[in-house]
C-alpha cells in the first residue's frame, strides 16, 4: 500500500470516528444544539426541545440560542472559537452538565459551535466526586500530620560555645549530610533529642516527617505495635482499618529512637532487619512493606556494659554505632551557662537576669539532672523572686542540696631535672590523657570530646604512650 492509500485511509478513518463520536454522544446525551457563527439554533435534537417545553425541535430552528436556553454559553463560543469543556447549565428543572466546542470549516473558521448535555442528574457524578473529596481530605489530613511531626529545634537551639559543645555540633553537622545511623550518647536531660531533631532539621529529609519514640516509655506489649503497626484485626481490640506505626509514618523522613537501651531484645532483631534490608511487617500481616527513613537513636545507658549483661544485640550496636555522638553533660560545659541561663529566661518569657555572684553559684554546681534540672532552677527562682535581679542567695534556695563540682587535679608541669622537651612533652600528655579518662571514668569516646580531639586519635595516641584503656 502507497503512501497515498494510506493517507486516503487515514482521512477515511478520521471521518468515520468523528461521525460516531457525534453519534454516541448525541443519543446517550440529555440534549444537543447546534448553533451557527450568529449563534443561532440551527439543528436541535427532540430530547432537548422537550426539555425546553417546546412542542417540537423545528421551533427553536432560527431562534436566538439564549431565547431557547436560558443562560446559554454557546455564542461565547463562536465569539472566542474556545471549547468550554465541562461547565454546569442551569434550567428550570434541575442543572445540567455540559460541554460545549466550536465547529471550523475547512479553512479553520469558527462557523458556528455544538453544545451537549452530558447528564441531568448530577448524582451520576457523585462516585467521582466522592473519590475527589476523599482524596482531598486525606491529602490534608497528611499534611496536618507531617505539620505536627515537623522538627522543632535547629542547631541554633544548641546553646554553647565551649570546646566541648563546639565540637558536638561539629559532628552533628556533619553527620547531617548523610543516611547513616546517628548514636547520641549522653545523660539524661544533655539535649539529645533538640540535637536529633536539629540533624533532620539540616539534612535532605528536613521537609519530611521527624518521628519520636521512646522505648522506656511504652509498655514492652504494646511497643512493637507501635513501632510496627498493625494489620485490621492483627488482635483483639485492634483497629478493624489497621493502624500505621512509627516506621510508616516516618516514611522518607527521620526515626529518632529514644532510650534505645530499653528496647526489648526480641523488637532488636526486627529493628536490625529495618537497617539491614530496608522492609518490615506490621504486626498481624503478611505484607512487606519497604522502609525509607533516616534512624537517629539515643541512650543514656552503657551500650557496651548492656552488651556485656546481654541486654543488648551487638550487631544492632554496631549497626546503629556507625556516627557515635558523645553529648557532654551540664558539669563538663560549665563555660556555656551564661548564655544557657539567658536562653532558658528568654524562653520562659521572664524578664530576669542573674547577677554575677548568683552566675557563679550556678558555676559551683554539678547539675546532675543537666540542662532539665538548670530550667527547673531558674524557673522556680524566677517565679519566687520579687525583683527582676536574681541574686545568688534565690538561686541557692532554688537549687536546694548543692552538688559541688569535682575539678580535676592539676597536671604538674614543672620539669624533672634533666628532662629532654621530648620526655617532658610525653610525660605530661600521658598525665592529661589519664587524668581525662579517669574524670570520664574511663569512656574514650567522652574522653576524647572533652580533650578536642578525634577518638582514633585519642587511641593512637594511648597506643603510642603505654596507657590501656581504664577499668571503670
Amino acid at each position: 500500500m502507497n503512501t497515498g492509500e494510506n493517507l486516503k485511509d487515514y482521512q477515511r478513518v478520521r471521518t468515520l470516528a468523528i461521525r460516531s463520536l457525534f453519534e454516541i454522544i448525541e443519543q446517550s446525551s440529555e440534549g444537543t444544539v447546534i448553533v451557527d457563527r450568529d449563534a443561532n439554533i440551527v439543528w436541535m435534537n427532540e430530547r432537548y426541545a422537550r426539555r425546553f417545553g417546546l412542542e417540537s425541535a423545528a421551533v427553536a430552528i432560527g431562534k436566538a440560542c439564549e431565547s431557547v436556553i436560558p443562560g446559554s454559553l454557546l455564542r461565547e463560543v463562536v465569539r472566542s472559537g474556545r471549547p468550554i469543556l465541562l461547565d454546569m447549565q442551569d434550567t428550570s428543572k434541575e442543572p445540567l452538565v455540559v460541554m460545549r466546542l466550536p465547529i471550523h470549516d475547512d479553512a479553520g473558521a469558527v462557523i458556528g459551535a455544538i453544545g451537549f448535555a452530558l447528564f441531568d442528574e448530577l448524582r451520576s457524578l457523585s462516585p467521582m466526586l466522592k473519590r475527589y473529596l476523599s482524596m482531598q481530605e486525606e491529602l490534608a489530613s497528611t499534611r496536618s500530620l507531617l505539620r505536627a511531626r515537623q522538627a522543632k529545634y535547629t542547631f541554633a537551639h544548641f546553646i554553647g560555645t565551649s570546646t566541648a559543645s563546639l565540637e558536638v555540633k561539629r559532628r552533628a553537622r556533619r553527620s547531617a549530610s548523610t543516611d547513616s545511623p546517628v548514636l547520641l550518647l549522653g545523660e539524661t536531660g544533655t539535649g539529645k533529642e533538640l540535637l536529633a531533631q536539629a540533624i533532620h532539621s539540616a539534612s535532605p529529609r528536613a521537609h519530611k516527617a521527624f518521628v519520636s519514640i521512646n522505648s522506656a516509655a511504652i509498655p514492652e506489649a504494646l511497643l512493637e505495635a507501635e513501632f510496627f503497626g498493625t494489620a485490621p484485626g492483627a488482635f483483639t481490640g485492634a483497629d478493624r482499618k489497621g493502624r500505621a506505626g512509627k516506621l510508616q509514618i516516618a516514611q522518607g523522613g527521620t526515626l529518632f529512637l529514644d532510650e534505645i537501651g530499653d528496647m526489648p531484645l526480641p523488637l532488636q532483631s526486627k529493628l536490625l532487619r529495618v537497617l539491614q534490608e530496608k522492609e518490615f511487617e506490621p504486626v498481624g500481616s503478611n505484607e512487606m512493606i519497604q522502609s525509607d527513613v533516616r534512624v537517629i537513636a539515643a541512650t543514656s545507658t552503657d551500650l557496651e556494659a548492656a552488651i556485656k549483661r546481654g541486654e543488648f544485640r551487638a550487631d544492632l550496636y554496631y549497626r546503629l554505632n556507625v556516627l557515635p555522638i558523645q553529648v557532654p553533660p551540664l558539669r563538663e560545659r560549665l563555660d556555656d551557662l551564661p548564655a544557657l541561663s539567658e536562653a532558658i529566661l528568654e524562653e520562659l518569657r521572664s524578664q530576669h537576669e542573674l547577677d554575677p555572684p548568683a552566675l557563679e553559684l550556678l558555676g559551683q554546681h554539678a547539675w546532675p539532672g543537666n540542662i532539665r534540672e538548670l530550667r527547673n532552677v531558674l524557673e522556680r527562682a524566677a517565679l519566687l523572686s520579687d525583683d527582676l535581679i536574681l541574686d545568688a542567695g534565690e538561686i541557692r534556695a532554688a537549687i536546694g542540696s548543692l552538688v559541688p563540682v569535682q575539678r580535676a587535679a592539676a597536671v604538674p608541669t614543672e620539669p624533672l631535672a634533666n628532662e629532654t622537651f621530648s620526655a617532658a612533652r610525653e610525660r605530661f600528655d600521658r598525665q592529661l590523657i589519664q587524668s581525662t579518662l579517669a574524670q570520664c571514668a574511663g569512656k574514650v569516646p567522652e574522653a576524647a570530646v572533652r580533650l578536642g580531639l578525634g577518638r582514633s586519635t585519642l587511641y593512637k595516641k594511648m597506643a603510642a604512650l603505654g596507657i590501656a584503656e581504664s577499668p571503670y
